[in-house]
């Protein structure tokens, strides 16, 4: 290691507390998504932080995007600071929204609490912590190392929450994630410290509802229960699609163990019509049943045959059941993602890992979607990879947190990586 590089680590243990206070202040900001709460103050708040470090700040809205509305504005913070020559673009990409607080807390979610080497909040661990982590470290290399060649950007992005449409597939889709403006990027997913994630499986939402007709509930012969039909689905799902999805296994190192299989969730379930007055049921057999369901898929799977699966049986249910009628309707599609495990930013990742933890690194790929997909995909560029601190099951839970530890240890990792980077030639 350079003495120039082992000044910019000494520099990121010098700024713990500039780390933890920089984590705290991120998480005060209540960004839940939906329905894209403080969104601009949050933006502003990191773009007005690296302008004082020389960058140049631009805010983009992502006017149209779902959600976008003047009330609930999709602003996203790009922030970029040219070297002192030619060379590369690494962008560290970290979304500011966070989901719902949901019950169970035993902390205040949004004060940024610190306790036992931890800092507690919603977004603590997804993904805030990372995104300061990648802060600091941008920030100490640029402080040990002012005439670096090539470009930094950071970007402060949101929406990822709910697929990322007012956020980085906005940006991907106007030119912000494409050569030649930007080589590699690297996402802070907490996707554990010691290990480089490359991808992730695919997923397929879509609602299936199924129709009846109605009648009074005393003589539920003269009507034909959509709820019952729905039932039948189910029925075939647990009979067919769970086993034949369960015998599936993938090469991709999706991590944990149980989601290298083909998985089917059943996310919401409605029939019928809603109880009022006081809970009062209505006396009717159900005309409709709807259902919300959640494929997560393999990169040896292609997105055709997921949803064959589920409409066969669907389309053979109508033919077999008597009354059976059904709609279905796709909410959201993105194939599997992976990146070369021997690309520059993933090798280079896991270079620094071994060198700062003295651990060998795994190589994983996670088992829910991010934003990788839309680099890869809109922006059509691959070197792009997730790499920070937090753990991912602790994301969406009640008092989730975030180790300071690790993220002093990612920052060290994601310092040495941007100014290793900036220096390839190929």
């Amino acid at each position: 290691m350079t003495p120039t590089l082992q000044q910019a680590l000494d520099r990121i243990d010098d700024r713990v507390d500039d780390l933890v206070e920089l984590t705290r202040d991120l998480i005060r900001f209540p960004t839940i998504n939906p329905p894209g709460e403080a969104y601009q103050p949050c933006a502003e708040f990191i773009g007005k932080r690296l302008a004082k470090k020389g960058f140049d700040i631009e805010y983009v809205r992502a006017t149209g995007a779902p959600g976008d509305s003047d009330h609930y504005p999709r602003v996203n913070v790009i922030a970029r600071r040219e070297g002192s020559r030619p060379g590369p673009c690494v962008h560290f990409n970290g979304h500011i929204d966070v989901v719902e607080v949901g019950s169970g807390w035993t902390v205040p979610p949004f004060d940024g609490l610190v306790r036992d080497g931890r800092v507690y909040g919603r977004g603590a661990c997804d993904m805030k912590g990372g995104l300061a982590s990648a802060i600091i470290a941008v920030e100490a290399l640029i402080e040990a190392e002012p005439d670096y060649p090539g470009t930094i950007e950071i970007s402060g992005t949101v929406d990822e929450e709910s697929g990322g449409f007012g956020g980085v597939a906005y940006l991907a889709g106007k030119g912000w994630f494409s050569a030649p403006r930007v080589n590699h990027v690297i996402i802070p997913e907490p996707l554990n410290v010691d290990r480089v994630c490359i991808g992730h499986r695919g997923v397929w939402w879509a609602e299936i509802e199924t129709r009846g007709r109605m009648a009074h509930g005393s003589m539920p012969f003269l009507g034909d229960s959509a709820i019952r039909h729905m039932a039948a689905v189910l029925e075939r799902f647990e009979r067919e699609l769970y086993p034949m999805l369960a015998a599936r296994h993938s090469d991709m190192p999706v991590v944990p163990d149980g989601a290298r299989q083909s998985t089917l969730n059943i996310n919401s379930l409605h029939g019928g019509q809603g109880e009022e007055h006081e809970g009062l049921p209505a006396p009717c057999v159900a005309d409709s049943c709807r259902m919300i369901i959640d494929r997560r898929f393999l990169i040896e799977e292609s997105l055709a045959q997921v949803k064959a699966e589920v409409t066969d049986i669907l389309d053979d249910l109508a033919k077999s059941r008597p009354g059976f009628q059904f709609d279905i309707r796709e909410m959201f599609a993105v194939e599997p993602s992976i990146s070369d495990r021997n690309g520059a930013v993933a090798t280079t990742t896991a270079a620094a890992i071994l060198e700062v933890l003295a651990v060998e690194p795994a190589i994983v790929c996670s088992p829910g979607t991010y934003d990788q997909k839309h680099v890869d995909r809109i922006g059509k560029l691959k070197d792009c990879i997730a790499y920070g601190p937090g753990q991912l099951d602790l994301a969406h839970q009640p008092d989730e947190w975030v180790g300071i530890d690790d993220m002093i240890s990612a920052a060290k990792v994601m310092a040495l990586t941007t100014s290793r980077l900036l220096r390839r030639t190929a």
